[in-house]
C-alpha cells in the first residue's frame, strides 16, 4: 500500500522535475532518467577519486585528490538537484492527495 502511494507520488510529475522532494525528511529523490544519470555519474566520479588513493597517500594528498573533488562534486550535485527539482522541504509522509 505505501509502495503504491510512493510510486504514484513519483509519477505525478507534470512539471518534468528530474528530482522530487523526498517523502520523509529533507532532500530529493531522482524521478526521471536524467536524474538517475546525474546520480550514477556522481557515484562513478566518487569511486574514481577513491581509487586514486592508497595506504601510503599522505594527508595533504588525500585532501587534494579526494576530499576537495568530492566536496566540489557534492556542491555540483546539490546545485543540479536544486535547479532541476522541486523546492526542497521537510516532509513526513506523502502529501494529502496521495494518502
Amino acid at each position: 500500500m505505501m509502495f503504491r502511494r510512493h510510486i504514484a507520488y513519483l509519477k505525478d510529475n507534470p512539471q518534468g522535475y528530474w528530482f522530487k522532494a523526498k517523502l520523509y525528511g529533507w532532500g530529493w529523490t531522482p524521478v526521471t532518467w536524467q536524474g538517475w544519470l546525474v546520480i550514477a555519474i556522481y557515484i562513478i566520479a566518487i569511486i574514481f577519486f577513491a581509487l586514486t588513493l592508497d595506504e601510503n597517500s599522505p594527508p595533504r594528498e588525500i585532501a587534494f585528490t579526494f576530499i576537495l573533488p568530492v566536496a566540489i562534486l557534492t556542491g555540483l550535485l546539490f546545485r543540479i538537484c536544486y535547479k532541476t527539482g522541486e523546492k526542497p522541504r521537510w516532509q513526513w509522509g506523502p502529501p494529502d492527495k496521495y494518502k
